[in-house]
């Protein structure tokens, strides 16, 4: 595709005990089905991913090497979180990352704060700092595009996924901009919007004892992190509840205990605020959550229930109308292995399409950190504005 993206040098750095490596990074194209040029309100010629790889030079520079330059970048200009907040996802192809360890080492270089997920819905063992696999669902599973971490009030601001192992089909990680998801809606379906403008959402969150499904969590992997195996059940529901408090969202978040679990109920807004510009992103997993009942109703339809902030049902065509926007704005990215993808989870959706052969023919491995700040509100209720959790 003819697009016009400006290239990233870096200049020569000296490392320690080392010889003056320049290091540059140049931006390149992606096939069509992978990059494209956002709509409104992006910027004219605003391509997302912006892809970058390491431009040739007589020595391959080492991971540490990269790692010194990005913080060096990271602390002076900040330039690789500018261009997020304008790209929504970036593409870093080709650098010498091949494990969880390395991984690790190249996320944390950016200089943002890892982010801890209360509440999770799935299962993400560690495998290196602030590093576990994206999503260990059956590889049938469609994971439809959504914002991390919609269902409940802290989410992450960046999301890392490296590539370590590719199927030769399928198993594409969906790109899209939420900036654009709101203006098209706007346009389109402008009840829904002032609708949920008003009124917001009712997330309800079933958490049980046992997992419900393959690659789902437990209770106690949702909220037990500081559960001992000797306590008793005041003790856990206590540890549990403190937990939940952590959200900081007073009478907006309420559960009720059932005999094996609980519902989390939070009262969230859909519509927030991207800092710095003040544009409205539609942060969400709505159209997800209606592509998951049409194909997947039995199996997860009591696990996670959407609703108007009055309680109210949202009515299909508007969830249906978001997933149609959604597949016309959005590209499939097709991994190479190596390939780092980097989100602003406030302005940028995700995803995982299903793949061809065996479960293990696909490994992405995730990261997530916090920003500075978190989304502001649009409109005016107090349950609009979310929070960082309280530590």
């Amino acid at each position: 595709m003819a697009t016009t993206i400006e290239q990233i040098h870096i200049e020569s750095l000296h490392l320690e005990g080392t010889e003056p490596l320049a290091v540059s990074f140049e931006p390149f194209n992606l096939p069509a089905s992978n990059q494209r040029l956002l709509g409104p309100p992006h910027p004219p010629d605003t391509v997302s991913p912006f892809a970058l790889r390491l431009t040739e030079q007589d020595v391959s520079p080492s991971l540490e090497s990269i790692v010194d330059i990005i913080k060096n970048l990271q602390e002076s200009e900040r330039i690789f979180t500018k261009k997020l907040a304008r790209h929504g996802t970036l593409l870093f192809r080709g650098l010498p990352i091949h494990n969880a360890e390395d991984f690790s080492k190249f996320a944390h270089a950016f200089g943002y704060k890892p982010h801890e997920i209360i509440g999770i819905v799935v299962d993400r063992p560690l495998l290196a700092p602030n590093v576990a696999p994206a999503n260990e669902a059956p590889k049938e599973v469609l994971i439809y595009s959504h914002n991390e971490s919609p269902q409940v009030p802290h989410a992450p601001e960046y999301i890392f996924f490296y590539g370590h192992r590719a199927p030769k089909s399928g198993g594409e990680s969906p790109i899209s901009s939420s900036l654009e998801l709101f203006n098209r809606a706007q346009q389109e379906i402008p009840e829904f919007i002032t609708e949920i403008t008003e009124k917001g959402i009712l997330s309800k969150v079933v958490y049980k004892t046992e997992k419900q499904y393959q690659g789902g969590s437990s209770l106690r992997q949702a909220f037990g992190k500081e559960i001992l195996d000797g306590d008793d059940e005041d003790t856990k529901r206590r540890k549990i509840e403190s937990q939940i408090a952590r959200y900081g969202r007073g009478k907006y978040t309420t559960w009720e205990w059932t005999d094996d679990g609980l519902i989390l109920t939070h009262r969230l807004p859909v519509i927030r605020t991207q800092p710095g510009t003040n544009l409205p992103t539609l942060f969400t997993g709505l159209a997800a959550y209606w592509k998951r009942m049409q194909v997947d109703a039995d199996a997860r339809k009591n696990v996670t229930q959407q609703l108007y902030g009055d309680g109210t049902v949202i009515p299909e065509k508007y969830l249906a109308h978001l997933a149609r926007i959604t597949d016309e704005i959005r590209v499939l990215h097709s991994w190479q292995e190596g390939d780092v993808l980097v989100y602003d989870n406030i302005i940028a959706q995700h995803g995982r399409e299903p793949w061809q052969g065996e479960q293990s023919d696909r490994v992405v491995l995730a990261s997530l950190f916090d920003g500075d700040s978190v989304p502001g509100a649009y409109g005016y209720g107090d349950w609009a504005q979310v929070v960082q959790a309280l530590d």
